[in-house]
């Protein structure tokens, strides 16, 4: 579709059919047209485009458990990116998101991960073209242009929106859309993994492309199971809330990457390639060798691991009997032990930012167990999670946007869609 229809199209209120995702289509009706408008002053008014959307995620139970096989509960949230794509037949791609630089490529160069520089955007890019070459999917140039209202550092999985935006390009510009969702999540994960360098599981990436409130469970880590979980939090009296403690991720990688790899550590000392099926008997009845082989946090990691493993399972089973209450519980333990065993609230090398155990400390305070709340995501620093009374969240909002600044909170929903080609 021309630019100038599109826009006119939604001028005319075609996003109506698209209000699950878009509550105030007059305000998304403004950002596409602004989004059509950045792609067009790039790359020329005439080309016929497609606009697409990837929501962000938050991650409600499992911290940490994805990349050992473990299971996860995980929510599409009503923040995403939209891109504007357009073919090219000379296999170069430019992709400009807002507020960076272009990054560009030929199909040619996308074969060697040394290539590129680890942590950026263009790495990204590569992966996601090098994993659709190597599995025969169709793929070509394009030129592109995104706007993101999952921000960088927010904890809503910016980098796993950002890399199954690549490949959603790459499905409907070449593929008609045929690749499954699952599939995109898993060309997203070789992306960050072997291109981007850091060593993720599959929650993330999942969860954006798939969408919808889900219980994943990753034990066969190349066909994970997806299951759609009902809860409506407006029914049940909860706001689902995520708090920007504002701190940066910037060198957090090697903290991050630590947790798998030592998660993987204790599980090869105990003859599996994964936490998966080891049992807390199996820790307790090798402890001197772990302890002197590989070091208590280690080991305090594996038991989060086996116990968060068996909550997000049990949290799911709440779920489906109804029993939010008991769900809340779990919740409030998975923070616990997030803090306690995973130990991923701040990063010992910086033992003076602990943004996230303040905002930890004063949700604990407002909300005195009448609701739950955890660490959100990776941790170390960025945002926290919080199940707030309805009732109380304008004073929760104004509590935690006074202590981390305007707009730190935000109320979320669950978005139904993941991946999705909207025109």
């Amino acid at each position: 579709m021309k630019i100038n229809e599109l826009k006119r199209k939604i001028s005319e209120g075609a996003l109506e059919k698209y209000a699950a995702l878009y509550p105030d289509t007059a305000a998304a009706g403004e950002r596409f047209i602004s989004a059509l408008d950045a792609f067009a002053l790039l790359y020329g008014e005439e080309r016929d485009v497609v606009l697409l959307s990837v929501p962000g995620r938050c991650e409600i139970i499992g911290n940490h458990t994805d990349h050992n096989a473990g299971r996860v509960i995980a929510g599409a949230i009503t923040r995403d990116v939209i891109t504007v794509a357009a073919v090219r037949d000379d296999g170069i791609i430019r992709l400009k998101s807002e507020g960076y630089p272009e990054d560009t490529l030929s199909l040619s160069e996308a074969g060697s991960p040394e290539s590129f520089e680890r942590f950026s955007s263009r790495a990204l890019i590569a992966g996601t073209v090098a994993k659709f070459i190597e599995k025969g999917y169709p793929c070509g140039g394009f030129d592109a242009y995104t706007s993101s209202l999952v921000l960088k550092g927010s904890g809503l999985s910016s980098s796993a929106a950002f890399e199954v935006s690549v490949g959603n390009i790459l499905n409907h510009l070449y593929a008609d859309g045929t690749i499954p969702a699952e599939e995109l999540a898993y060309v997203a994960q070789y992306a960050e993994n072997e291109y981007f360098g850091k060593p993720s599981g599959l929650m993330d990436q999942m969860a954006c492309a798939v969408g919808g409130f889900v219980f994943i469970d990753f034990e066969n880590q190349s066909a994970a199971k997806v299951e759609p979980i009902r809860l409506s939090l407006r029914e049940a009296g909860y706001a689902l809330c995520v708090i920007n403690t504002r701190g940066s991720h910037a060198d957090l990688n090697d903290e991050y990457a630590a947790i798998p790899n030592e998660m993987r550590a204790v599980a090869a000392a105990l003859g599996h390639g994964v936490l998966r099926g080891v049992t807390e008997r199996d820790i307790y009845d090798n402890m001197p060798t772990l302890r002197s082989k590989l070091g208590d946090r280690a080991i305090l990691r594996a038991i989060h691991f086996i116990r968060e493993d068996l909550r997000a399972e049990a949290a799911r089973a709440a779920l489906s009997n109804g029993d939010v209450s008991r769900f809340l519980r779990l919740v409030c333990e998975s923070g616990d032990s997030s803090y306690k065993y995973l130990q991923n609230i701040y990063a010992p090398k910086c033992p003076c930012e602990q943004g996230l155990s303040l905002a930890l400390a004063l949700t604990d305070g407002f909300l005195a167990g009448s609701g739950a709340y955890r660490v959100q995501g990776g941790g170390f620093a960025g945002t926290i999670l919080a199940f707030v009374p309805t009732d109380r969240l304008a004073d929760y909002t104004a509590l935690m946007d006074g202590v981390f600044g305007e707009g730190a909170t935000s109320a979320l929903d669950v978005r139904p869609l993941g991946a999705v080609k909207l025109f």
